[in-house]
């Protein structure tokens, strides 16, 4: 993938006691000179997300856009894709199932 792209992976839970080390990893991304223009978030490690995970994911999505990038999401787990489903975010977010998928729309 080119420099203009971001890949991070939590592991583990994204929820309540994670979300801010999640949102610091985001913001050093974003606070560079010449930040990435796209950030992919492989959530194929995270078993478990609540809502303050997914606002974690939204406050990703913000810092991105508010540095001109943009932001995806892929290999989320059944309970995490239930979780996007319920709260409309599949709306909002774009998602991918494999990083493989995400790298080819980049072409």
């Amino acid at each position: 993938m080119s420099n203009q792209v971001k890949v991070i992976q939590p592991s583990g839970r994204l929820d309540v006691m994670t979300a801010a080390d999640f949102r610091g990893q985001v913001n050093d991304i974003v606070s560079v000179p010449n930040p990435p223009k796209h950030l992919l978030v492989d959530l194929n490690k995270v078993t478990f997300m609540d809502s303050s995970g997914l606002g974690a994911l939204v406050s990703a999505l913000k810092a991105m856009r508010n540095s001109n990038g943009d932001m995806s999401i892929c290999g989320a787990n059944d309970q995490v894709e239930m979780l996007f489903e319920l709260t409309s975010m599949t709306k909002i977010f774009k998602i991918y199932p494999t990083v493989e998928e995400f790298k080819a729309t980049l072409n």
